[in-house]
């Protein structure tokens, strides 16, 4: 099923200013309560927008620290790495101490680095906010089987259906232990996966996505599917 708080929004504009004034506000409470802000990132292009209107904002930028949910086994500065996308657009912009952007060093192969990864979050958990997408495949991370392995906080994804077949991701409970949880899906390609997710498929998204969970949609792909949701 999908997470009881669903919204769906006109277009991925209004998607992005909608999660944008959340992690804004789940920010100011966390700096207000804990004096720090852990968030970690989701990759592909469904958050750019959302990531570039952060950027213009005026934030305590030195209480946020940054994780990212998974990525891609490629040189540190190649274009496909999902903190690149992140650096360009938002990061490089805005006064966040080098020290508290926790990259995923995917550069030394999955197996490792998910070791390092695992080691460098140990402490850092529970995170407040887990920002997610979804693939087209249901997929979420470099999450593309229901039945990746739990064992270890951050697993090697040695096969995946996507290049490069090489990643790295946190695990389903991983992406669970956070205080809040936010989702989101624009797209029509999206609606059939988000359609099979309301009737209960066996989709790698529903494992990751808690039942208190924030999903936000747009019109594409959520009205497309007929989606049971408040339509703002």
């Amino acid at each position: 099923m999908l997470p009881v708080n669903t919204k769906i929004l006109a277009n991925p504009e209004e998607v992005a200013a909608q999660a944008c004034r959340i992690i804004i506000a789940e920010a100011e409470a966390a700096i207000r309560e804990r004096q720090v802000f852990r968030i970690v990132l989701a990759g592909g292009s469904t958050p750019q927008r959302t990531y570039e209107m952060l950027a213009g904002m005026v934030q305590d930028w030195r209480a946020w620290e940054i994780f990212w949910s998974d990525e891609r086994c490629l040189p540190a500065d190649h274009p496909g790495r999902n903190s690149q996308l992140a650096h360009e657009v938002w990061l490089a912009r805005v006064a966040i101490p080098a020290g508290q952007i926790h990259l995923i060093p995917a550069e030394h192969g999955a197996a490792r680095s998910a070791e390092e990864y695992s080691a460098l979050i140990r402490d850092k958990q529970p995170f407040d906010l887990v920002l997610l997408g979804m693939g087209e495949d249901g997929h979420t991370a470099s999450l593309f089987s229901a039945n990746s392995n739990p064992a270890t906080p951050v697993i090697a994804v040695h096969s995946s259906p996507k290049p490069p077949s090489e990643r790295v991701s946190l695990n389903f409970q991983t992406l669970r232990a956070c205080r809040k949880q936010l989702v989101l899906v624009t797209g029509a390609g999206k609606s059939p996966a988000l359609f099979a997710w309301q009737q209960g498929a066996n989709l790698p998204i529903a494992y990751a996505v808690r039942n208190d969970a924030c999903l936000l949609a747009d019109a594409q792909a959520g009205r497309s599917a007929n989606i049971v949701a408040t339509v703002v």
